[in-house]
């Protein structure tokens, strides 16, 4: 299994029950890529806001601490930096509609998005050529909610997938239900404390594009834990079994412990497991 994922703190958001479960079979090898180091994202706690890039630019840094106590809590998946670490800078990015991203105008030159994607592909087929992974899981073509470097992550992980057909069997993007979105919202207490979000405000996924529901309540306190370890970017508010989190916006999101994946490419049963009737 690889999971192919922009900045630290995605692989949680997206795909930490997924990889907790698989992290936890021994007879799986799974392996997170992350292309950047986020080093552009705004950050929530105040006493941390120093590090941000318009001040310190020290964010980067710090979120590799932050990914690694992410990665512990969800079982210590391998891991790698695409090209190393900070090779490829956060491209940041504009808001748009609701919680929709939009490219900026303006990049740091070792942006992920500031240049073509040859390196970046040559990089990952060199990961893919180690681990030969059955199955690649990533973004779908708008990277969920429009961020560059997700786009750029999607066109990656679709890049390798084509160029090893032979290694790769079955490509996922991570994907949230618009049924699965609209009852988590209506299941989320009233009082929790974050802004409750608007129609259509958060992004969602076509519910006939969903393929593959993964069950990872197993892994609920790991997923939690792995959302307070990224501090920065990640809300979390807990009472009981009620799980709400927020991010830099503070739009309430509800937690969900079913995860939910549409095929891209590849055959096979897979409604509830991404390895499903795949050969060892």
């Amino acid at each position: 299994m690889l999971f192919v994922h922009a900045h630290p703190d995605d692989e949680t958001l997206t795909t930490g029950g997924a990889i907790a479960r698989y992290a936890a079979d021994p007879d799986t090898r799974c392996v997170v890529v992350t292309c950047t180091l986020g080093e552009e994202g705004e950050v929530i706690p105040p006493a941390l806001r120093e590090l941000a890039p318009d001040r310190a630019d020290q964010l980067g840094g710090y979120r590799i601490g932050e990914l690694a106590g992410a990665l512990e809590a969800l079982g210590s998946p391998e891991h790698h930096f695409l090209g190393g670490a900070a090779r490829w800078r956060d491209s940041g990015m504009g808001h748009g509609e609701g919680t929709r991203a939009v490219a900026l105008e303006s990049l740091h030159p070792r942006a992920l998005t500031a240049s073509g994607p040859e390196e970046q592909v040559a990089q990952l087929l060199a990961i893919v050529d180690e681990v030969r992974p059955q199955v690649l899981v990533s973004y779908a073509d708008d990277g969920g909610y429009g961020h560059p470097d997700h786009v750029r992550a999607h066109e990656l992980a679709t890049a390798v997938a084509a160029a090893r057909p032979e290694i790769v069997a079955r490509v996922f993007h991570a994907v949230r239900s618009r049924a699965a979105l609209d009852a988590g919202i209506a299941g989320m207490p009233a009082d929790q404390p974050f802004t409750r979000p608007g129609p259509d405000e958060l992004p969602s996924a076509p519910d006939d594009v969903v393929t593959t529901r993964v069950d990872v309540a197993a892994h609920r306190a790991a997923r939690v834990a792995a959302m307070r370890a990224h501090a920065t970017q990640i809300a979390v508010w807990e009472r009981g079994d009620e799980i709400v989190y927020a991010m830099s916006n503070d739009v309430a999101q509800p937690f969900s412990d079913v995860e939910e994946f549409a095929l891209a490419t590849g055959e096979g049963p897979a409604p509830d497991d991404l390895l499903g009737g795949l050969a060892p």
